[in-house]
């Protein structure tokens, strides 16, 4: 078997699962089987996805954000935490490689690799791990179902963005707010004003709200953009003019959300919110932060349902809520709906205090990855923001 520690290879071999975790998909890596060196895993991790190329024609990337993303793992250090992960974001046509923000899909995944990789043993019909989110600081709790201690891909649970079903994977939120900004509201107010002097767009002022409960979101109301808030992704993504005007305005609220220049960044995501058109809490189209999400991501779904419980804020008004301390908030998105469990502090109702939502996993490949030597060894460059 070829390794990176063949001299002499042309091309080396990784071991890696592909594997899907919610509606995203990547190959996951135990960290030991990386190189240390930040640029030269930065440069191995292009190698693997086949960036940069907009068809990623030779490497295992999907041509597309969505499947462009990749997880790094390892058995935690940290007291009372089993596993430590990192989520990469790598673009088809771009050579950098982001380990910056986080995502609540490719997290479905973690301990179901984990399991196949031995790093943790089951613990019964079903076992928990808490997991801490290296790119944020944040832990959470995952659950899986592992009868005679494998774990089990098939189910009848289904979330929307994936075909058929499959076994239910819990995922418990702790403690989230102000993931990446000072506070779930970094500018201590639930709407904000902005206004964009734009130097190739026509200048104009919007409301928002700026937002952090584990993916920092600039939330705008779609008919405050001329839109209904239900139009067809391939329409948005179109739409150069709107794009346009998204993109001015999340350069604007980055230094707003204590999160400076982002214009190499992929938060703040652009979220387009209105009235819920099939039965949810709230619609939603959402910017990662480029290109319309054809789904939404985890993460951004508990944002949204967070701004929904928030009063005066941009969702406030529009958002159908369910009275209680206990709410779960529907979120649609392009590809159906995406529930978030809510429980609020009876001393603060307008304060979050655990965040709950269902996703499911498959492994999809498991074996190794055949990289160029020059990736390894380090005779290639790469952009590391």
């Amino acid at each position: 078997m070829l390794t990176p520690y063949d001299t002499d290879a042309d091309l080396l071999a990784l071991p890696c699962m592909l594997m899907r975790g919610g509606t995203s998909r990547g190959p996951f890596f135990l960290e030991s089987d990386l190189p240390q060196d930040r640029a030269a895993r930065d440069r191995v991790l292009l190698a693997v996805m086949g960036s940069p190329d907009r068809r990623q024609i030779d490497g295992l990337g999907g041509a597309h954000p969505l499947s462009s993303k990749i997880g790094i793992v390892r058995a935690s250090a940290t007291p009372g935490v089993d596993l430590d992960f990192l989520f990469v974001q790598v673009q088809p046509e771009s050579d950098t490689v982001d380990a910056t923000a986080s995502c609540g899909n490719m997290l479905a995944a973690v301990l179901p690799f984990a399991l196949e990789r031995s790093i943790v043993a089951a613990r019964g019909a079903t076992t928990t791990a808490r997991v801490m989110i290296l790119n944020t600081g944040m832990q959470c709790d995952i659950t899986v179902q592992t009868p005679n201690g494998r774990v089990r891909y098939g189910g009848d649970a289904r979330i929307d963005g994936v075909p058929g079903t499959a076994a239910p994977i819990a995922i418990d939120l702790i403690d989230i707010a102000g993931s990446f900004c000072p506070a779930l509201l970094p500018t201590g107010r639930a709407r904000d004003t902005i206004t964009v002097d734009g130097t190739h767009i026509a200048p104009f002022s919007i409301d928002a709200t700026l937002i952090d409960n584990g993916m920092p979101l600039v939330l705008v109301r779609a008919a405050d953009l001329g839109l209904r808030g239900d139009e067809p992704v391939a329409q948005l993504n179109a739409d150069s003019d709107l794009k346009a005007r998204l993109e001015a305005l999340r350069l604007r609220a980055g230094p707003l959300m204590g999160l400076g220049d982002v214009s190499a960044s992929s938060y703040p995501k652009m979220c387009l919110v209105a009235a819920p058109r099939n039965g949810g809490s709230i619609a939603t189209r959402c910017f990662i932060p480029h290109v319309c999400h054809d789904a939404i991501g985890v993460l951004a779904a508990v944002t949204v349902a967070t701004a929904c419980v928030v009063r005066g804020s941009i969702a406030d008004g529009l958002a159908v809520v369910p009275e209680g301390l206990s709410k779960s908030i529907s979120v649609e998105h392009p590809a159906g709906e995406f529930s978030v469990e809510l429980a609020l502090d009876p001393a603060n109702p307008q304060h979050v205090i655990r965040a709950a939502l269902l996703r499911t996993a498959r492994l999809i490949m498991r074996g190794e990855v055949m990289i160029p030597a020059i990736a390894w060894k380090g005779q290639e460059t790469c952009s590391n923001p």
